[in-house]
C-alpha cells in the first residue's frame, strides 16, 4: 500500500488525476488546490463546473485551513457519525476557485478509511473525491463497475482494493450554514 500512496502522491503533485478507493466508493481525485487539475476532473466526468465536488481530509483539525469558520456543531457531527459524512461549509478558502460553489461553500469529508486517509496525510493537501462515473450516470459501487472511458482518462489507477466486489455507498451529506441552519442533503 505504501508504494501505491507514493505513486499516487507523485501524480497529484504534478497536477495529475488519479482513480482511487475511498471510504465510500471509488473516486476520481486530484489536488484540491490546483485549478487546472480540478478542471480536468470536470472534463473527465463531462460535468458542468457549477456542480461542486467534495474534498477529503484525513484529520478534522485541518478543516480550519479550508473553511473560514467551522460551526461548533461540525465537531460533534464528525465525532458522532457512524458512517461517512460529507459536510458542506460556508466560507471555503485556500482551495481551487473552480472547486468552490457559487455561494462560497465546499463539501468536505474526514476520511478514516485506511488508503484514502493515508493518501491525504502523505499528500499534505486536500484531495478531490468525486464518483468515478460520467455525469448523470449511476455511480459505480466497486472498481469493476468503473467505465473504461473513466479508467482511460486518468493519469494513475491505484491497484489497492481493486478486487473487492462489495457495494460501496455514497456518504451522507449535511449543509451547515454560518447562520446556524442545518440541512440534510442526502441521508
Amino acid at each position: 500500500m505504501q508504494e501505491e500512496i507514493r505513486r499516487a502522491c507523485e501524480v497529484l503533485q504534478k497536477g495529475g488525476v488519479i482513480l482511487y478507493p475511498t471510504d465510500t466508493i471509488w473516486g476520481i481525485g486530484c489536488d484540491a488546490t490546483n485549478e487546472d487539475a480540478v478542471r480536468r476532473v470536470y472534463e473527465i466526468k463531462r460535468r458542468n463546473d457549477s456542480k461542486s465536488m467534495l474534498v477529503l481530509l484525513d484529520n478534522p483539525v485541518k478543516l480550519q485551513n479550508y473553511v473560514a469558520e467551522v460551526p461548533e456543531i461540525a465537531w460533534d457531527l464528525i465525532e458522532l457519525a457512524d458512517k461517512p459524512l460529507t459536510i458542506i461549509y460556508d466560507g471555503a478558502r485556500n482551495l481551487a476557485p473552480n472547486l468552490i460553489a457559487p455561494d462560497g461553500s465546499v463539501g468536505i469529508r474526514i476520511t478514516t478509511e485506511l488508503f484514502s486517509a493515508a493518501l491525504c496525510k502523505a499528500f499534505r493537501k486536500p484531495v478531490v473525491s468525486t464518483s468515478a462515473n460520467l455525469s448523470g450516470e449511476v455511480a459505480p459501487s466497486n472498481f469493476g463497475e468503473i467505465p473504461e472511458e473513466i479508467r482511460g482518462a486518468v493519469d494513475y489507477i491505484v491497484e489497492y482494493r481493486q478486487n473487492e466486489t462489495g457495494k460501496g455507498e455514497p456518504s451522507g451529506i449535511i449543509k451547515l450554514s454560518n447562520d446556524g441552519t442545518i440541512s440534510i442533503i442526502r441521508k
